[in-house]
């Protein structure tokens, strides 16, 4: 595995010439953000060598590499998941590349659905914690060492500084941003009202199908990481209705300029 992910990084490197130490993985219609990438090379990736390929409608399937907030960076315009059939290794193998290619920070985001009733649809959620409840983790199976540690420590999955930095961008900005836990799970059904009300029993503000296999193997490799969630739909009892794909990318885009505006300035601030 390990030689297979070097093999990629060097390619992308040698492609790219890139410098970036800072990578974004965007979710579900949260490809807005490329707008504000001054673009100094792309790459599908159908021509990465061992790369999956995204299936999901309002995933591109592209790296992105140039300058945001005045930083080189990285930006995958389309991620993986799960439920497409993708192994947890296959999941997050763009994370390990991306370490090896050195990137040390890594902001996640995605569309959600919210659970916490002071939450509303369109609310843009900085995440603090996640619960993972995917029945699996990635990093099972033998440990390399030379990527982390046979029992990484999850004490701090999402850098509190960097949370903490984000509500000062929004407090300067007057932008009302929103603090909570991820629960993810592996989809592609939508939640019933019952794993709405047990997932809120648990404790999580919001639930998705992406990000915690991500952010898991990131900190495996001792990356720094931020996230953040548009909720696009409602999992509060009594305002649940029927929604669809579409709909999430909708909710999505509307909401998308504050979340790539936050999150310009935060790659300013790193």
């Amino acid at each position: 595995m390990l030689s297979t992910i070097k093999e990629t990084a060097d390619f992308i490197i040698q492609k790219s010439n890139t410098e970036a130490t800072i990578g974004i993985i965007l979710g579900t219609g949260l490809g807005g953000l490329v707008e504000e990438i001054e673009i100094e090379s792309t790459l599908n990736y159908d021509s990465i060598p061992n790369f999956p390929v995204s299936t999901v409608e309002g995933h591109k399937g592209r790296l992105i590499f140039g300058k945001l907030g005045g930083k080189n960076i990285v930006a995958m315009q389309g991620r993986f998941h799960y439920y497409e059939g993708y192994s947890m290794e296959e999941v997050t193998f763009p994370v390990r590349v991306m370490k090896l290619m050195g990137i040390n920070t890594l902001i996640v985001s995605n569309a959600s659905g919210g659970l916490n009733p002071d939450f509303k649809v369109g609310d843009v959620m900085i995440i603090n914690d996640q619960i993972n409840m995917f029945g699996t983790n990635p990093l099972i199976g033998k440990n390399i060492d030379e990527l982390g540690p046979r029992f990484p420590d999850m004490s701090q999955p999402y850098c509190k500084k960097l949370v903490a930095k984000a509500f000062e961008i929004a407090s300067q900005n007057n932008i009302d941003l929103k603090k909570g836990i991820y629960v993810g799970t592996t989809g592609p059904t939508f939640e019933t009202p019952a794993e709405y009300k047990m997932f809120r029993f648990l404790g999580a503000d919001v639930v998705g199908m992406s990000t915690v296999p991500e952010v898991i193997v990131a900190r495996h490799m001792n990356m720094t990481c931020f996230g953040v969630s548009i909720i696009t739909d409602s999992g509060v009892p009594g305002e649940i209705v029927e929604v669809s794909h579409e709909e999430v990318q909708e909710v999505a885009a509307k909401a998308e300029p504050t979340m790539t505006f936050v999150i310009k300035e935060l790659v300013a601030s790193i």
